[in-house]
């Protein structure tokens, strides 16, 4: 490929998306270039400050049950009070948490505060998604949303080595670097980004919406099963930083090895991510979630077959792929199934889906490891695949496709002048 080709493929990756996406885009990645309690809690518990495994691990587990605790009430908060307002409390409160448990010393203020970031960092999810939903027109989500995607994974991979050297240095420097980073996430979304909720149509005459509450979202029998499915492909993807390091452990492989191998996947989603989108944007959802969901079972069932590292990195190609088409693709299916003035609700339950996972995968790969052998943890995510391959066949059955008429439905083009306090919430609960 020459280089005017290549530079053609990137311009058109990123043309046509309005000037709020690229804010919200380097928002994001900011954020992500600040991951340093997610990447080191672990080792900032057990080496520097000498507590337990079991403390360390106690600890992680709270911070996972703060992200789902957070999903459902920010999900609540960004469609009554806005996207901007959740994403500023979010964030403005995260720096704060960050900051705080870098000076902790009592182990239940260590555990208090954990949850306390738990709950604080994962707030902005179900805003930053709605309101990307809102700015971007329904063609462009996948794209938008596998750009996004990329500046997650651009953002951590760069952090996971700053964070690396300030650790050696001192880990309190790395807390704080986080706080300092969110409140620049903060800043952005203060100065740059207005708010993009949709009002509803108030006028004479005009047909009543329905209110949608975290009950509407529960009883909505399609998309609740796309939440389960997400769930058992998260729960798939997780065991790359849970199951696969204590396995490689066990087979002999020393932590660098671990690290070689993983850095693959980030790696892979760097440099593919973008063409790859371009090749998949406009195919068929249901065939391109079909085929993830089985690449990810059955890439990581031949982790069992692994024996060197080339091999290892060999598995993690196949279910970096998979993760490459899924996480675009299942992000504009739920755009795709939440109504207009419940997406904050439905981004909500389906953030919860990862955060759930992300507690019961290292109790999956604990158990089925020590009781059974790690070849049966592999087995088990080739089973979990195909259930979530046929689970997307069945329910994207009959969905119909996206008509010109809903692909004009509206999204604001311009942005409107910016304002912290809410714009007029909808009445009745969550």
């Amino acid at each position: 490929m020459s280089v005017a080709t290549m530079r053609q493929a990137v311009r058109e990756s990123v043309s046509g998306l309005p000037r709020a996406f690229w804010w919200l885009w380097a928002s994001t990645l900011v954020n992500r270039l600040g991951a340093f309690v997610a990447t080191f809690m672990t080792l900032y518990l057990t080496q520097d400050r000498g507590y337990s495994a079991s403390f360390a691990g106690l600890v992680v587990a709270l911070h996972g049950l703060g992200g789902v605790i957070s999903s459902l009430v920010a999900g609540v908060m960004t469609d009554r009070l806005g996207r901007r307002p959740t994403m500023l409390a979010a964030q403005a409160s995260t720096a704060f948490s960050v900051a705080l448990l870098g000076f902790m010393e009592h182990p239940a203020a260590i555990a208090a505060v954990a949850l306390l970031v738990g709950m604080t960092s994962n707030a902005s999810r179900p805003a930053v998604q709605a309101m990307m939903a809102d700015i971007v027109r329904p063609e462009d989500r996948v794209r938008a949303f596998a750009l996004n995607y990329w500046a997650i994974n651009l953002g951590f991979g760069v952090s996971a080595v700053a964070a690396g050297f300030v650790a050696e240095y001192n880990y309190l420097a790395g807390f704080l670097g986080e706080a300092a980073l969110t409140l620049v996430c903060a800043i952005l979304v203060f100065i740059k980004l207005p708010e993009s909720r949709p009002e509803r149509d108030l006028s004479a005459g005009a047909v009543a919406e329905p209110e949608v509450r975290l009950g509407t979202v529960l009883r909505d029998g399609r998309y609740m099963g796309v939440v389960g499915l997400s769930f058992l492909v998260s729960l798939i993807f997780t065991q790359g930083s849970v199951g696969l390091p204590v396995a490689m452990g066990e087979a002999g492989f020393t932590p660098g090895d671990y690290g070689l191998v993983v850095m693959v996947n980030g790696l892979l989603i760097v440099v593919l991510q973008i063409p790859v989108t371009r090749f998949i944007e406009h195919r068929d959802p249901q065939k391109l979630l079909v085929a993830s969901a089985l690449l990810a079972g059955y890439g990581f069932a031949m982790t069992a077959f692994a024996g060197s590292i080339a091999v290892y990195a060999l598995t993690v190609c196949i279910w970096t792929l998979a993760e490459i088409v899924n996480s675009p693709t299942q992000m504009g299916l739920v755009v795709r199934l939440s109504p207009v003035h419940g997406r904050g609700r439905y981004q909500g339950v389906y953030t919860m889906s990862w955060s759930v996972a992300s507690l019961v995968a290292p109790l999956m790969a604990g158990f089925v490891i020590d009781r059974h052998g790690a070849d049966w943890l592999w087995a088990a995510t080739g089973v979990l695949g195909t259930v979530a391959a046929v689970g997307y066949w069945v329910l994207m059955r009959g969905l119909p496709r996206e008509t010109p008429a809903a692909k004009a439905a509206p999204a604001p083009a311009a942005p409107v002048a910016p304002a912290v306090g809410p714009t007029s919430a909808p009445a009745g609960g969550a």
